[in-house]
């Protein structure tokens, strides 16, 4: 293959890849008594594919998830809680192309973060943008960003994306100006794009985290404005495999002191 005489055809077209199925494409369309025409569009369509795949890849890198989390991987049994059908509307991403928000609310281990970066994923598979931060990472970033000359690059990832997801919201203190960097973000994504945001504290008690509170009312006025709020109640899915765990290592435990 690599001495095939379109190879440097399709180096100049910068097409190459398409030399990794031209051989299995060629043997295709002689077995099927193809025409030109549809090998060629056989090709094209793999190049397709291809760049597709690419681009979700590069966009999934740039997310910058906390680790892959998928829908399948989600155990909607062990946290009964959560509403299968509200998660599969949000996983349509409609809410997104509405410029709406989620928030998803509930004490820690219950699936909050699965979930966002799920639909994080979905939203990808839509050709959106999307950028994912732990929303106390992301003003330590905005503040390192204002000494090293960086900070309106960093805002205009956030401003283009076409939906921030904001993990943790309000479990560390924040300064006055995180506070003001916390209300421009919401501010500058009011109606233009979408938010998804976790808690594990209740909405009546984010007005504490900005410190001030004709701030904090602006600020979580234009977030809940648009937005559906999801209440996730239950034990963490994390103690109840730990506990499930250590069970099943102290039972081995025993059985093996009788032997």
């Amino acid at each position: 293959m690599l001495t095939h005489p379109l190879l440097p055809k399709l180096k100049q077209l910068r097409l190459s890849a398409i030399a990794d199925t031209l051989e299995a494409r060629s043997e295709l369309a002689r077995e099927q008594g193809l025409t030109a025409t549809e090998f060629l569009a056989l090709l094209l369509d793999d190049e397709i594919e291809r760049r597709h795949n690419a681009k979700i890849a590069r966009r999934e890198k740039a997310a910058g998830f906390d680790g892959p989390k998928s829908l399948s991987q989600f155990d909607f049994a062990s946290i009964p809680t959560v509403d299968r059908s509200v998660v599969l509307e949000m996983a349509t991403c409609t809410f997104i192309e509405r410029k709406e928000n989620w928030l998803l609310v509930g004490p820690t281990g219950v699936g909050k973060t699965h979930l966002a970066i799920a639909i994080g994923y979905e939203a990808i598979k839509h050709d959106m943008l999307v950028a994912a931060y732990q929303t106390h990472d992301l003003l330590g970033k905005l503040h390192a960003a204002r000494a090293d000359g960086s900070y309106a690059q960093l805002m205009r990832r956030i401003a283009i994306s076409d939906v921030l997801l904001l993990d943790d919201f309000g479990l560390r203190p924040v300064s006055a100006q995180a506070s003001e960097d916390l209300y421009e973000i919401i501010q500058m994504r009011y109606e233009r794009s979408s938010i998804i945001l976790t808690s594990n504290r209740s909405p009546t008690e984010w007005g504490d985290i900005f410190g001030d509170a004709l701030l904090a009312s602006a600020a979580l006025d234009r977030l809940t404005h648009h937005a559906r709020l999801t209440v996730i109640t239950g034990e963490s899915y994390r103690q109840k495999s730990r506990r499930s765990e250590w069970g099943a290592s102290s039972a081995a435990g025993v059985e093996a002191s009788k032997e």
